[in-house]
């Protein structure tokens, strides 16, 4: 099969695509046949070595959505040739790649009416906005909330989100985002270039972080006294709060068929809807990941892998 992989950590020039072994299906597992993967904000950390050991050679990445083509012992709930997307389990990468191997408990059937490129795009971005929006800070109708980057893809989603379940939501992004993150719901946009959001907003409910760094450690002062912030983008650990009235969250994302049931309710009943997307093809997954890596963008970057 055609991958996209690497041999040694380093910048963009160690990804190479050629061939790799086909995998097979362990019990438990299925085989897909990848039609799309998804380009994430932690690839090129990857790629970089930030997250330590890996055994080489290493595909990239964690979702996809494609076709089942085999099906390993004990697999009776999905069958040869229907659509399915999914993240593979937590520690592993490898969907650039034209076939993969995972546990089939945590892939979802996809939907006619959802593109494999929009469902590759949902996955991962859909889990993580639900475990941090519902699961996390289990936000309530009425409830005011400041979730930070909106243009990304998770933020997006946590937007869409978070308007369905009746919340106020307050977001930052670039001028030339401000007009989308409006389009997709959000009540009260702040261009972080300009306004220092700290001097706009307050006595939020809850702060969705999804930039990391100073932006995460300024956005405490937004909470009312209860309040509470789910952080993504600053590591293992949320970062420590500066007062002690407040409640400082890592949400941790999971694999479940359930939560991706869940993405397909909510886009079937229209509450959210696939993020922009830029699309490369496989073999040109260097140049995806140096554009990943910038963090300027709107949307997500996905794969075309056939």
């Amino acid at each position: 099969m055609k991958a996209a992989y690497i041999q040694q950590f380093g910048g963009p020039e160690v990804l190479q695509y050629g061939d790799l072994p086909d995998p097979s299906a362990g019990p438990g597992q299925i085989v897909v046949d990848t039609f799309a993967a998804s380009v994430n904000g932690a690839d090129w950390k990857v790629r970089a070595g930030s997250y330590g050991q890996a055994r080489f050679p290493l595909i990239l990445v964690l979702d996809f959505s494609g076709v089942v083509s085999a099906l390993g012992a004990g697999v009776a709930d999905l069958g040869i040739g229907e659509e399915v997307f999914g993240v593979l389990e937590a520690g592993r990468d490898g969907t650039y790649a034209e076939k993969i191997a995972v546990g089939a408990s945590i892939v979802a059937k996809k939907p006619s009416a959802l593109s494999h490129i929009d469902a590759a795009a949902l996955a991962l971005t859909g889990l993580t906005a639900l475990y941090a929006v519902e699961d996390t800070l289990k936000l309530r109708s009425g409830e005011t909330i400041l979730i930070q980057g909106g243009a990304g893809g998770v933020a997006a989603f946590a937007i869409q989100l978070a308007k369905h379940l009746g919340a106020r939501v307050i977001t930052t992004a670039s001028a030339a985002n401000l007009a989308y993150v409006r389009d997709i719901g959000a009540d009260e946009v702040i261009d972080y270039n300009t306004t220092d959001f700290r001097k706009v907003v307050n006595n939020c409910a809850a702060v969705f972080d999804t930039v990391g760094g100073d932006v995460a450690l300024r956005s405490f002062a937004v909470l009312k006294p209860g309040g509470r912030a789910a952080f993504i983008a600053s590591g293992a650990q949320p970062p420590k709060a500066d007062r002690s009235d407040v409640t400082a969250l890592r949400p941790a994302v999971g694999r479940d068929r359930a939560h991706l049931n869940r993405i397909v309710e909510l886009y079937l009943a229209g509450a959210v809807r696939p993020p922009p997307v830029t699309l490369y093809s496989l073999s040109d997954a260097a140049e995806a990941l140096r554009v990943s890596e910038s963090r300027h963008l709107k949307g997500k970057l996905v794969l075309r892998v056939r």
